[in-house]
């Protein structure tokens, strides 16, 4: 089997999702929404989802079940909502997981291989521009404990990347150190406080996708 890519992508406006809206407006986490059914001839859709805390919400509810904290709504809405669980249905890339809150929507799905993510990624960016990329994992080739991260480059600004690289080709990252901070800020006619701000700054970016 080829390894598949999974994405996690967030977005930050309420009104793109009518679960969103529910969600912020009866200030509740939403998550594990079922797929939406569409009725006989009506052009409406039929959606259940689970919440921490009870819907007190103008939005006509039906609570369905109840566990502990957690209780399950249905509710009907209006059919071919333009929203980013019907973009990714379109590339037969189901949702694997969907967290509501704060007007916050977090998604997470499955891509076959690059090319179908790059695919879908484009037309999310394309529907929905504060679409936030937060993280892309591939999984392992051959079966192993560890998953292959990928890491986007281009949070970097041209000087953090150039201060990175000097400082990886000058043994900065070695141990033993083959050059010391003040050997390559002397390097790129930086201060050394400039230069540590720059590698600081790179590193929290880089390690934001690896962790």
């Amino acid at each position: 089997m080829p390894p598949g890519i999974r994405a996690t992508v967030a977005f930050t406006t309420p009104d793109l999702c009518p679960i969103v809206e529910l969600s912020d407006a009866a200030e509740i986490t939403v998550d594990s929404v079922a797929t939406n059914v569409p009725s006989s001839d009506c052009g409406e859709c039929v959606t259940e989802f689970s919440a921490d805390a009870d819907a007190d919400s103008e939005t006509d509810l039906t609570p369905i079940f109840s566990h502990g904290p957690t209780n399950r709504y249905r509710f009907t809405h209006d059919d071919g909502v333009n929203c980013p669980c019907e973009c990714l249905g379109q590339f037969g890339c189901p949702v694997a997981r969907y967290v509501a809150q704060d007007g916050n929507l977090t998604l997470v799905f499955h891509a076959a291989d690059y090319e179908e993510l790059r695919s879908v990624v484009a037309e999310l960016r394309d529907r929905f521009p504060d679409v936030d990329i937060k993280r892309f994992v591939r999984s392992p080739a051959v079966e192993q404990s560890q998953d292959s991260v990928f890491v986007d480059r281009s949070k970097l600004t041209t000087r953090q990347l150039e201060v990175l690289q000097t400082a990886y080709d000058m043994g900065y990252f070695e141990r033993p150190r083959r050059a010391n901070a003040t050997e390559i800020a002397a390097e790129l006619d930086i201060n050394p406080s400039t230069l540590t701000e720059h590698l600081a700054a790179a590193e929290s970016k880089l390690l934001e996708d690896i962790l």
